[in-house]
C-alpha cells in the first residue's frame, strides 16, 4: 500500500480512484465493512482504492479541550487499511488552516488529486469549516464531478450507532466485552515491556510492565488478557492490572501483566495485550498479605475463565 503524507494542495494528481474518507479511529467493524466495500468496488472496476484520513485527530486542533483518547496509533490504522484492501492511504496533516477550508475547497483539491469515480463515507461523516460538509454536500458535488457518492450506516450488532466514541465509553466503564463487540475483536494495548518497581516479584507474582502506545486505557481494574509477544511461542493467559497501585502510595498509573507458568525475561520485548474479561475493579487492601491473597484469587479466577473459554 502506498502512503501519502501530503498537504491537501501539495498532493500530486493521480489516476481515478474509488475513495473513502474518515478518521477511522480504532478501525471498528463498521469502518472495516466500509473500507472492504470500497476496495471491492474498486476491484470490480479495475481501479485503485484510496482512503483519505487525517492526522492529528481534528479535535486536537479545533477543540483541544475535547480531544478524545485515541484507540489506535497512526501506524496501526495504516496497517488496518492495508489489510482491508486499500491501495493508497492519504494522511492529510490536519492544521488550523486546513480546518478553515470550505467543503467546496476541500472537494476541489480531492478531485484534482484522486479523480474519484466513487466516494464511500459513513452517514455521520462531516468535513470542512465548522463541519459544514455532509453526505448531501458530497452528493451534490458528485453529480457535477461525475462521482457516485454512497453513505453507509455504521450499525452495531445491537442495532445502535457504531462509533469510536461509543467504544471509548465502553472501555471507560471497563466493559471490554462490549468494546470487543463494537470493534469486531478484543481491544488491545501494544508496547514495549520495561522495568518496573519489581513489587509483583516480591509478592510472588512477577509482572511484565507495559509501556503502552495507545492513549485509551480500559478502566482501572484486573482483566483476563490474551498475551502475544516475540518471546512467547503461542498466545498466553495474562492477568493484567491497570491502576494507580492503590495499596502502595506514591505510584503512577501502570499496566502490569502476570503470565501464569511463564519463566523468562521479557524486558525490551514488544507485547500485545488483548482484553477479554474484567474480573474486578481497583481496590485498596489493608496490607500486603491481603493484597497477595487477592492476587492469588484473581489468578485462579482468571485461569478458570480462560480454561472454560478454551473448552467451550
Amino acid at each position: 500500500m502506498e502512503v501519502w503524507h501530503h498537504k491537501l494542495e501539495a498532493a500530486p494528481a493521480s489516476s481515478p480512484h474509488v475513495v473513502t474518507l474518515g478518521n477511522f479511529d480504532g478501525v471498528h467493524r463498521g469502518h472495516r465493512e466500509l473500507l472492504e466495500h470500497a476496495a471491492a468496488r474498486a476491484r470490480d472496476q479495475k481501479l485503485p482504492a484510496a482512503v483519505v484520513t487525517f492526522d492529528p485527530h481534528p479535535t486536537v486542533v479545533v477543540a483541544p479541550e475535547r480531544k478524545p483518547l485515541l484507540l489506535m496509533t497512526l501506524s496501526q490504522r495504516l496497517a488496518e487499511f492495508e489489510l482491508a484492501g486499500m491501495d493508497l492511504a492519504w494522511v492529510i496533516p490536519f492544521s488550523r488552516s486546513f480546518s478553515e477550508l470550505s467543503p467546496g475547497a476541500f472537494l476541489r483539491e480531492l478531485n484534482r488529486a484522486l479523480s474519484p469515480v466513487e466516494c464511500h463515507v459513513g452517514k455521520a461523516f462531516r468535513f470542512g469549516q465548522n463541519r459544514a460538509g455532509d453526505f448531501h454536500t458530497l452528493e451534490a458535488w458528485g453529480k457535477q464531478a461525475g462521482c457516485r457518492v454512497f453513505a453507509h450506516a455504521l450499525k452495531a450488532p445491537d442495532g445502535g450507532r457504531l462509533s469510536s466514541t461509543r467504544i471509548r465509553q465502553a472501555l471507560d466503564a471497563g466493559e471490554v466485552g462490549q468494546a470487543a463487540e463494537l470493534l469486531g475483536h478484543p481491544y488491545a494495548l501494544t508496547g514495549i515491556v520495561v522495568e518496573g518497581e519489581r513489587r509483583g516479584r516480591h509478592l510472588g507474582f512477577p509482572t511484565a510492565n507495559l509501556h503502552w502506545e495507545q492513549e485509551q486505557l480500559p478502566a482501572c481494574g484486573v482483566y483476563v488478557t490474551e498475551v502475544h509477544g516475540r518471546s512467547l511461542e503461542f498466545p498466553r493467559l495474562g492477568l493484567t492490572n491497570i491502576g494507580q497501585k492503590a495499596t502502595v502510595t506514591g505510584q503512577v498509573l501502570s499496566v502490569e501483566t502476570f503470565l501464569p507458568g511463564f519463566e523468562g525475561d521479557l524486558y525490551g520485548v514488544s507485547m500485545e495485550l488483548r482484553f477479554l474479561q474484567r474480573l474486578r475493579g481497583e481496590r485498596r487492601f489493608e496490607d500486603i498479605a491481603a493484597l497477595r491473597a487477592q492476587i492469588a484469587s484473581d489468578v485462579a479466577q482468571g485461569q478458570a475463565w480462560w480454561d472454560n473459554q478454551r473448552l467451550g
